[in-house]
C-alpha cells in the first residue's frame, strides 16, 4: 500500500481533501485557464502545431500529473523552450497528410515513456549533466529564437530559417515589406502586454480594486487582447485586407488513440528518439526547478522520481490526445501558487475550464490574427533572456563561461539540439579537465592550533623531515597520474625529508587507478628512504583500502587526524637525532 501511495500520490492529499482546499483550488483554477487559453493557442502555434493541441495538451496532462505528481502547485502543459524544441525536431521531416501532427504526438508518447523509465530506474541523475551554465545559456537563446521566428506573424513578411543567422538574412531580405495592418495589430498588442505585465496590476491597485481581482484582470490581459482583436478584424474584415487569421478550429475534445508511425517515419525514429530524450531531460531539469522552488516557500518537499513519472504519464497523456511534449511551465505556475493552489486538483480544474473553452470558445477563435498570437508568445518569452548570467559567471567563473557561452552560440547558430548536446558535451569535458588537475596544496600548522593551512596563503609552522600534502579531489583514472607527479616534484624540492603524509580529508573515493598510483608512490618513495602516512581518511575510503592489500604495504601509518601525523612524526625524527 504504501508503495502505491508513492506512485500514485492522488491517495496522499484526497483523504485529507476538504471545503477550503476546494475553494482555493477552485479559484487558482480559474485565474490559471484564464492565463492558458491564451498561452495553449500561441505555444501550439510556436510548435507548428494546430491552434486546438495547444489545448489538448493542456487538459489530460494536468489530470495525469495530479494523479502521479509530488508538487501542489506545478502546472503542467506546452512550454515555450519545449515546443521550440518539437518545431526544431520536426523540422524538414515529412509532414504531409497530418503527419506533422501525428509526429508530434509520437515524439510526446516517446518522451513520455523514457520519463517513465527514468523515473523506475530512480535516473534522475542523468538531468545532473545539464549544468546551470549550460541550461541559463540554452534557455537564453532558445528565448531569442523564440521571438525571432515570431516576427514573420508580428510583420506579416516570409521569414524562414531555423536559426538566427538564417532569421536575420530572410529578414533582411523581406524588412522592406512589412504588412501595414499586420504589424500595426502586433506592434500595438506587443505593446499592450508588456505595459500590462508591468504596470497594470499597481495601476488597478492604487484604484483600489483588491488584490485578488487586480491580479486575475492582470492575468486577464492576454484573453482581452485576444477578444479585442478578433473582433476588430471581424468587423473590418481584416482578412480580405491580407491580415492572416487563425481560420476554423474545430470545437470539441480530442479523440483518444495512440500514435503509430506510419511507414514513411520509420527511417526518422531515430531522430525523433534523440529529440524525445533532450526533450525529456530539458523539461525534467525546468519542472524539478520550478517546483522545488516553490515548494521551498511552503516548507515542502518534491520527490524527483515521482516527477518523473508524472511527467511521462502527463507526456503520455498528451500524445494519445493529439497534443505534443509537455512540461511544469514557470510562469502558470507561479501563478497557480500565487493564486492560493493548495493541491493538484487545482489541475484537474484547470483541465475542466480548458474543456470547457474546447467546446464552446473554439468557434471564437476563426477570426483571431495570428500576429496576436505571436505577440503573446514574445512577451512570454522575454523573461527566458538572462544576458546579466554572461557577467556574473564570467566574474566566478572561465569555465563555465566557457560552457555558457558555447551553448548559447552553438543554439542560435546551428541549432537547439546541437547548442545543448554541445553545452553538455563541453561541461563534461572541463569537468574532467578541472578534476584531472586537483588541487594539491602543501600544508603547515596554523600556530597555537592543531589547524593545517596552505604555506602559500598563510603564516605556519612546518617540518623539513615531514612534508604535509592536502588533495581536494577524489581520486580516480584521471588524476591518477598527475597526483604522482606532483608528490615527486614536492619530495625533489625538499633533500631532508623523510615522512609524506597525503591529508585525505577531501578525498571521498579512490579508483583501482588511483589505488595502483598510491602503491607506486608507496614504493618509490620507500625506495628513496620515505615513508608515506596517510591522515583523515573517510570512513567508507578506508573500508575500500581494507580490502585491498595497499595498508599491509603501506610501510607508514594511517592517523585520524593531521595533526596528530605531524606530532607523532616530528617527535620520532628528533628521537632519531638525538
Amino acid at each position: 500500500m504504501n508503495r502505491l501511495s508513492n506512485w500514485v500520490t492522488i491517495t496522499q492529499w484526497v483523504p485529507l481533501y476538504d471545503r477550503q482546499k476546494f475553494v482555493a483550488d477552485a479559484t487558482a483554477a480559474a485565474v490559471v485557464t484564464l492565463m492558458l487559453i491564451p498561452q495553449s493557442l500561441a505555444y501550439a502555434q510556436l510548435a507548428g502545431m494546430p491552434l486546438e493541441a495547444g489545448l489538448y495538451a493542456s487538459m489530460l496532462p494536468l489530470v495525469a500529473y495530479a494523479l502521479f505528481g509530488s508538487s501542489s502547485t506545478l502546472a503542467v502543459g506546452p512550454a515555450a523552450v519545449t515546443s521550440l524544441m518539437t518545431a526544431s525536431a520536426l523540422a524538414g521531416l515529412p509532414a504531409s497528410n497530418g503527419a506533422y501532427a501525428l509526429m508530434a504526438a509520437l515524439l510526446a508518447t516517446m518522451s513520455g515513456l523514457m520519463l517513465l523509465a527514468m523515473g523506475a530506474f530512480r535516473l534522475g541523475f542523468l538531468a545532473n549533466f545539464l549544468s546551470h551554465p549550460v541550461i541559463s545559456g540554452f534557455v537564453s537563446a532558445s528565448g531569442i529564437l523564440i521571438a525571432a521566428s515570431q516576427l514573420k506573424h508580428l510583420l506579416g513578411i516570409g521569414l524562414s530559417g531555423q536559426t538566427l543567422p538564417q532569421m536575420l538574412s530572410s529578414l533582411w531580405q523581406h524588412a522592406s515589406a512589412p504588412h501595414t495592418w499586420t504589424t500595426l495589430i502586433g506592434l500595438s498588442v506587443l505593446a499592450f502586454l508588456i505595459l500590462c505585465r508591468r504596470h497594470l496590476k499597481r495601476g488597478l491597485l492604487r484604484l483600489g480594486l483588491g488584490h485578488f481581482v487586480a491580479d486575475v484582470l492582470t492575468k486577464a490581459a492576454p484573453v482581452m487582447a485576444l477578444a479585442v482583436t478578433a473582433l476588430l478584424a471581424w468587423s473590418l474584415s481584416l482578412d480580405e485586407a491580407g491580415v492572416r487569421l487563425v481560420g476554423p478550429v474545430p470545437a470539441g475534445l480530442p479523440s483518444l488513440s495512440w500514435p503509430w508511425p506510419d511507414a514513411d517515419m520509420w527511417p526518422h525514429m531515430g531522430a525523433l528518439a534523440q529529440a524525445a530524450l533532450l526533450i525529456s531531460l530539458v523539461g525534467f531539469v525546468e519542472s524539478v526547478s520550478v517546483g522545488q522552488s516553490l515548494a521551498a516557500r511552503r516548507r515542502e518537499r518534491i520527490d524527483p522520481d515521482a516527477e518523473l513519472r508524472a511527467l511521462g504519464a502527463s507526456n503520455l497523456a498528451a500524445g494519445v490526445s493529439g497534443g505534443f511534449p509537455v512540461t511544469g511551465g514557470f510562469s502558470r505556475s507561479v501563478v497557480n501558487f500565487d493564486a492560493g493552489a493548495r493541491t493538484p486538483a487545482a489541475g484537474i480544474y484547470t483541465a475542466t475550464g480548458l474543456v470547457m473553452a474546447a467546446l464552446f470558445l473554439t468557434p471564437l477563435l476563426r477570426y483571431l490574427p495570428q500576429a496576436t498570437l505571436a505577440a503573446t508568445i514574445v512577451v512570454a518569452v522575454l523573461s527566458l533572456v538572462d544576458l546579466g548570467v554572461f557577467k556574473r559567471t564570467w566574474a566566478y567563473s572561465r569555465a563555465d563561461f566557457a560552457a555558457l557561452a558555447i551553448t548559447f552560440a552553438l543554439t542560435l547558430l546551428v541549432g537547439v539540439e546541437a547548442g545543448l548536446i554541445a553545452g553538455v558535451g563541453t561541461s563534461i569535458v572541463l569537468y574532467l579537465w578541472r578534476s584531472s588537475r586537483p588541487h594539491i596544496a602543501i600544508v603547515g600548522q596554523v600556530p597555537g592550533t592543531e589547524h593545517y593551512r596552505n604555506v602559500l596563503r598563510h603564516q605556519v609552522i612546518t617540518d623539513p623531515q615531514v612534508l604535509g600534502l592536502r588533495v581536494d579531489e577524489s581520486l580516480y583514472f584521471a588524476n591518477a597520474r598527475y597526483l604522482e607527479d606532483q608528490v615527486a616534484h614536492a619530495v625533489a624540492n625538499g633533500p631532508a625529508i623523510r615522512h609524506v603524509i597525503l591529508q585525505c580529508n577531501a578525498i571521498n573515493d579512490i579508483d583501482a587507478s588511483a589505488l595502483e598510483s598510491l602503491e607506486t608512490i608507496a614504493q618509490r618513495l620507500k625506495e628513496a628512504g620515505i615513508a608515506l602516512h596517510l591522515s583523515e581518511v573517510k570512513g567508507p575510503v578506508m573500508d575500500r583500502l581494507r580490502r585491498s592489500s595497499f595498508l599491509q604495504h603501506l610501510g607508514g601509518e594511517v592517523f585520524l587526524s593531521h595533526h596528530q601525523a605531524v606530532t607523532e612524526l616530528s617527535q620520532l625524527n628528533k628521537s632519531a637525532s638525538m
